[in-house]
């Protein structure tokens, strides 16, 4: 009688974008909108293994943190090695997500790193000024004004953003020298300084196990056969959305806040994305 070995399955999940930024058409990275896709892939019968591919510039500290843990609870309890794999860019929070990989592997090309913390506004006090507006703000709390753009700066709000940044760092830091333990090749004040490089580079300072590609990797592991089967997420995002409207409904009433003022949102989360991407040359 003739026998058939089914060939081996690895479920691949696809994290990409920026993370926490959500807007309806350019929805961003969050445990709400991630958690279906990783329950489905280390659900699958018979898997050893989950690949995750990660293409992401960072965000939100906590949606990173988030992420990065579910990942980690996910493999422990179905006990499951997990494979991570960088694309254009796995840093800032995207880093923090890729060290929830057992092992990381990059493009030569990847940009990878950027363990750090940053925050940034404007100041518009002075254009107040010259333009002979008054602002009329009113607060119940001292702090409640903390780096009100249309007020000058204050040493006491810079102070204090200075500490919640130490904080948020330290934790991020802390997460990777448990997960890089005995890996790292550099001095705590380099790797941790929110520098970024290449992927190559990254390999030899430790942040990352290899320079390798998705399917060649999987097949090293797992033979030859081995089939990758992408687990799509939940939902999505308004353009997804408005494949599935019936012929005639429009665009306007799936935005918050209806019309102009929607976009106008949008078109701001826009620039600000791409200003994130525009960090690390893309």
């Amino acid at each position: 009688m003739m026998s058939f070995s089914r060939a081996p399955i690895v479920p691949v999940v696809r994290l990409a974008g920026p993370i926490g930024m959500a807007t309806p058409l350019r929805p961003g990275l969050s445990l709400a909108g991630v958690s279906g896709a990783l329950d489905r892939a280390f659900s699958m019968s018979k898997c050893e293994a989950v690949a995750v591919t990660i293409n992401s510039p960072g965000g939100s500290p906590v949606q990173s943190n988030l992420i990065f843990r579910r990942i980690r609870q996910l493999a422990t309890d179905k006990k499951k090695r997990v494979y991570v794999f960088c694309e254009d860019v796995a840093a800032s929070g995207g880093y923090f997500i890729a060290i929830a990989g057992d092992e990381i592997y990059v493009d030569p090309s990847s940009i990878v790193g950027s363990i750090g913390v940053i925050s940034a506004t404007f100041g518009f006090d002075k254009a107040l000024d010259r333009l002979g507006i008054e602002r009329r703000l009113y607060t119940s709390g001292t702090a409640k004004s903390f780096l009100d753009p249309f007020a000058p700066e204050r040493p006491e709000d810079v102070a204090r953003l200075a500490t919640i940044q130490r904080e948020i760092h330290a934790t991020f830091i802390a997460a990777v020298k448990e997960r890089r333990a005995g890996k790292l090749t550099v001095a705590d004040e380099d790797v941790f300084s929110g520098a970024f490089w290449t992927g190559s580079r990254a390999r030899d300072l430790g942040l990352v196990d290899g320079v390798d590609d998705i399917r060649s990797r999987m097949q090293s592991l797992f033979g030859p056969k081995v089939k990758l089967k992408p687990v799509a997420m939940a939902g999505g995002g308004l353009l997804s959305k408005l494949r599935r409207l019936p012929a005639g409904e429009g665009m306007i009433g799936l935005l918050p806040g209806a019309g102009m003022k929607g976009l106008a949102r949008d078109a701001l989360a826009t620039l600000e994305e791409r200003a994130m991407w525009s960090r690390y040359g893309l």
